[in-house]
């Protein structure tokens, strides 16, 4: 379904514009950090004398001024007009010198003070000389950092209205019962902590960890900031497992460090799925406040991702380039729903509904070729890219959050259903295919021609389709649920061809082979729980042994590898009894994330009366 965030996305990247060295040499046009904080210590000792003599003086309408050589300072002085008059009261009752004596002590306090102050700045700038520059960098950055902290606590989060808790139902234990079955889950759990207590050795707070080289890690999908997206896209799973410790560890990572104040360029789809996603579902798993107000924040960070294509630089967005001369892609832009939906009954703010819902009645009017729909949108002539159909990469969530989309609303939103339901019909004619060896397979559409490949991101389909097999159209559940299992068999067999008995990248249906990669560049595995998630899937409607069995097989094959956690919370719940996160009361984002069914009864979402 979505690419993990332990990988490298080549395609995706953005190149960067390096100047080149020039040849020449050149004199220093600006001067050092240095001389400039020398600069600055001259002229805020100037300031200090000035202001200070300002406002420490009486009022200026009664002093004149005098000229003192180097000294210009303000002192009292008589009206002309009453000079007799208090020259003849100081006679009788000596009150004149006792003015003129306070006067002058007033003075000899004012000099002494200004004189303290410029001491006081001298010291401050010969210790400053001594320090270096790095240390003259930490300073700075330490003072920018104060008043960052200082601007928050005066704005702070804008408090969110009080909304009832949705029916939360299996949120712990999920003990399977059987021995057997729970010394895996058991092991499954060890491997997480494992994960994560490496990540937390030598990469905490970085995106990501690279395991080989011990060090942290951030990719540009994530605008190459520090924004621990581990540590967001860990919670749910370190609660589903009792992990406490190490949930309490990442709640407050998160609470003192997770900032969305930074000029990142990001992508929308993957901040969306990951840390909305991952701080929607820490809230309604924990209860802590934190998660709500994180996500809202960083959700009102990526509206105005809506006035442009799907990327954002906190309001500047842009397409990938690579994707049909810079169309936006389906799965990102059709990946949003489940998310949005939420964040409008949290905050009560329609805008998140009706942005997604734009999005579906903008799809709803256009053609589709042959019913499909193509994987590149131009969204400034709002016509299709390149004619290119895919339930795997580019394609595969955006059919998966319209199924989604009616479960979530407790199966009240059958816009979406239907929707799904008529996508679902035109896949099975024209991509659905068994190979000579009898393996179902789903192939991609590409200008009128069936390519006989399919991709590890396309076996979460298997999954998908036993989940909505219940309510499926004519009677077809039945239908459906096997349509499901003959993918998960596929994906196993594309697993346990290999000599490591890991699935590759991409498999091919022609010229004698079949769920086997060929090119070179398919060839690899890179963590992705699309296969483990149908097993689950497939496990929970049908209660088949070998679900278990072929997910125990993996574990153990790759047990050295998973880090990605959606394969580990996957490979958990697989090995739970049915009771932690029934599938009557949570729906699963995209990257794994338990959300729970809004039984609205009554109640209507901000927004969405303006929709019909």
């Amino acid at each position: 379904m979505t690419t993990p965030a332990l990988l490298p996305l080549s395609g995706r990247r953005i190149p960067t514009l390096s100047p080149g060295a020039s040849s020449f040499p050149h004199h220093r046009a600006t001067l050092r950090l240095s001389e400039k904080f020398i600069l600055l210590l001259i002229l805020s000792a100037f300031i200090t004398l000035c202001f200070g003599a300002f406002f420490f003086l009486p009022d200026n309408s009664k002093h004149k001024r005098f000229d003192f050589g180097l000294e210009d300072v303000l002192i009292p002085h008589i009206d002309s007009e009453k000079e007799a008059r208090h020259s003849s009261r100081q006679v009788i009752h000596g009150v004149g010198d006792h003015d003129e004596h306070r006067h002058r002590e007033e003075e000899e306090s004012l000099r002494d003070k200004i004189r303290a102050d410029h001491e006081r700045a001298l010291q401050e700038a010969k210790e400053k000389l001594r320090k270096s520059k790095e240390e003259l960098k930490a300073e700075i950055q330490t003072e920018k950092t104060k008043v960052v902290e200082d601007l928050k606590k005066k704005d702070g989060p804008k408090p969110l209205p009080p909304v009832p808790m949705p029916k939360l139902v299996g949120v712990k234990d999920g003990d399977p019962g059987d021995p057997d079955t729970k010394e895996k889950r058991d092991k499954i759990r060890e491997m997480m902590k494992h994960a994560w207590d490496s990540y937390r050795q030598y990469g905490w707070g970085h995106n990501e960890l690279k395991p080989i080289a011990k060090k942290g890690h951030s990719t540009n999908i994530f605008g190459n900031s520090q924004m621990g997206a581990t540590i967001v896209d860990a919670l749910d799973t370190l609660y589903i497992m009792g992990l406490h410790d190490e949930f309490k560890d990442g709640q407050e990572w998160i609470k003192q460090n997770l900032d969305f104040s930074v000029n990142a360029e990001v992508s929308v789809f993957e901040v969306n799925i990951r840390f909305i996603g991952g701080l929607l579902a820490a809230y309604y798993l924990s209860g802590q406040e934190v998660f709500k107000v994180k996500a809202v924040q960083l959700a009102e960070k990526l509206l105005p991702a809506f006035n442009t294509p799907c990327r954002i630089n906190l309001g500047v967005g842009r397409n990938w380039g690579w994707a049909s001369a810079g169309s936006s892609i389906l799965a990102e832009f059709g990946t949003l729903h489940m998310e949005f939906v939420h964040l409008t009954y949290l905050t009560g703010n329609p805008a998140y509904y009706q942005k997604v819902m734009h999005i579906r009645k903008l799809l709803a009017k256009m053609d589709r070729p042959n019913g499909l729909y193509p994987n590149y949108l131009n969204p400034r002539t709002g016509r299709w890219g390149q004619h290119h159909t895919s339930v795997g990469g580019l394609g595969d969530s955006f059919y998966e959050y319209l199924l989604k989309a009616w479960l979530m609303s407790d199966k009240t939103d059958t816009e979406a259903r239907k929707t799904y339901d008529d996508a679902i019909e035109a896949i099975e004619r024209h991509l659905i295919r068994k190979s000579n060896g009898g393996l179902t397979f789903i192939g991609e559409w590409k200008n009128g021609h069936l390519e006989r490949k399919m991709g590890h991101l396309t076996c979460f389909a298997g999954g998908m389709f036993a989940l909505g097999a219940d309510g499926s159209p004519d009677d077809k559940a039945g239908h459906y649920l096997q349509l499901g299992a003959e993918i998960a068999h596929t994906c196993h067999e594309s697993y346990d061809r290999t000599v490591l008995k890991l699935g590759p990248e991409a498999f091919k249906f022609d010229s004698g082979l079949e769920a086997v990669a060929v090119r070179q560049n398919e060839k690899y595995y890179i963590l992705r729980p699309e296969v483990i998630e149908t097993y689950w899937y497939m496990w929970r409607f049908t209660h088949d042994p070998k679900y278990r069995q072929w997910g125990w097989e993996a574990a153990q094959v790759s047990i050295s590898f998973h880090s990605h956690y959606s394969s580990l919370q996957y490979l958990y719940l697989l090995f739970s009894s049915d009771e932690l996160l029934p599938l009557e009361n949570w729906v699963f984002n995209t990257e794994a994330h338990p959300l729970p069914v809004l039984h609205l009864g009554n109640i209507t979402l901000p927004g969405s009366e303006t929709q019909r």
